[in-house]
């Protein structure tokens, strides 16, 4: 087992920072979905094998390591790797820690480096506000990751997700007040005792608010369906072009806050506009599509795409933004049902 880091000291006063997400990985972590599972109601027949085709995808670049929830969970994991070709030990790795939920970004551990030295935060993890119970075995995932990695960890209580956060890996977090103040994560703390923890965890200086998710986004506004950083002074951002879109007034708003922003050396940022997939509704639901939900892997980037004739448009965009990696556009509609995309079911683990 680990041994947590019990020190007087902050992660950040001890040297450690959360790298960005194109800082080279040693791998991949994912919980796989289990059919039991509510993130995919009805609907669950294709979804093994996207996560099969994403394992395909990333373990050429990088280890790919998968979770799952018990022996007939473990099965069925293995028969959509089977079909894809992939056997375990080939770069991948399964792991008898079990998740109810497969948003791994969010329950997911965040790895820090400090030089050659890593370590884990394990924030405490509530389901979005409570939203679905129970959420104990998916709270307990750095943990398992850290007795696995054999790194220690820094443990925080107050509830943070991956996907609500963005770093550009040299001091500016990225973040929304819509997410992070809202009174389901952390009601007693106000907006400068967050932003200390921020700071004091992962090794960031500036912080900078956005407003408002998008429409249909179940965890209050991530900022890994707004805007991202490509590199250390550059973001792509959605916007809606249809004015009478629910979204567009938001989008705007977010815009317009990113063009007063400088990160934590001073820099302006750089601002690149990505397209949105316009509505996308299932059962008359609005789903939260967007390209900004990418990952970054080493050598590739995975980037949703919707059947939309803006997919081309935001392959090229990304790609022109990473011209050392291959963006790979994968169909995502079944994937969007889930309320998430390639962002939200990886978490990097730092090489």
């Amino acid at each position: 087992m680990h041994k947590g880091l019990f020190t007087a000291g902050s992660p950040a006063d001890l040297g450690y920072h959360m790298p960005a997400e194109w800082a080279i990985h040693q791998g991949t972590w994912l919980s796989f979905p289990r059919p039991e599972g509510i993130s995919f109601p009805d609907c669950y027949g294709p979804i093994p094998e996207i996560w099969a085709e994403m394992t395909r995808l990333l373990r050429n670049h990088e280890e790919v390591h998968l979770n799952y929830f018990d022996e007939s969970h473990l099965q069925v994991l293995k028969k959509a790797l089977t079909q894809k070709g992939i056997r375990e030990g080939e770069n991948v790795f399964l792991h008898p820690f079990p998740a109810y939920e497969p948003w791994c970004r969010d329950h997911g551990p965040i790895v820090l480096k400090k030089g050659q030295e890593r370590a884990i935060v394990d924030w405490g993890y509530n389901a979005w506000g409570g939203k679905y119970p129970p959420f104990d075995l998916d709270d307990d995932i750095p943990n398992r990751v850290a007795d696995f990695l054999k790194l220690p960890v820094f443990k925080n209580p107050i509830v943070m997700e991956g996907g609500s956060i963005e770093v550009n890996g040299e001091g500016t977090l990225l973040t929304t007040e819509s997410c992070l103040l809202n009174p389901n994560r952390n009601p007693h703390l106000s907006k400068t005792e967050i932003e200390q923890q921020l700071r004091d965890y992962l090794g960031v200086t500036q912080i900078l608010w956005l407003g408002d998710g998008i429409e249909g986004d179940d965890t209050d506004g991530h900022v890994d369906d707004l805007t991202r950083f490509v590199n250390p002074t550059t973001v792509v951002t959605i916007l809606e072009e249809d004015t009478q879109d629910s979204n567009y007034e938001r989008l705007l708003e977010n815009r317009k806050r990113l063009e007063m922003m400088t990160t934590a050396r001073g820099e302006k940022l750089q601002i690149i506009d990505l397209p949105t997939p316009g509505v996308i509704e299932r059962e008359g639901q609005r789903l939260p599509a967007s390209y900004a939900n990418f990952y970054i892997a080493n050598g590739i980037v995975l980037l949703p795409i919707f059947n939309h004739p803006n997919d081309q448009k935001a392959i090229d965009l990304l790609q022109a933004c990473f011209p050392t990696r291959q963006v790979v556009g994968i169909p995502s509609l079944d994937l969007i049902w889930g309320l998430g995309a390639y962002h939200c079911i990886t978490q990097q683990i730092p090489a």
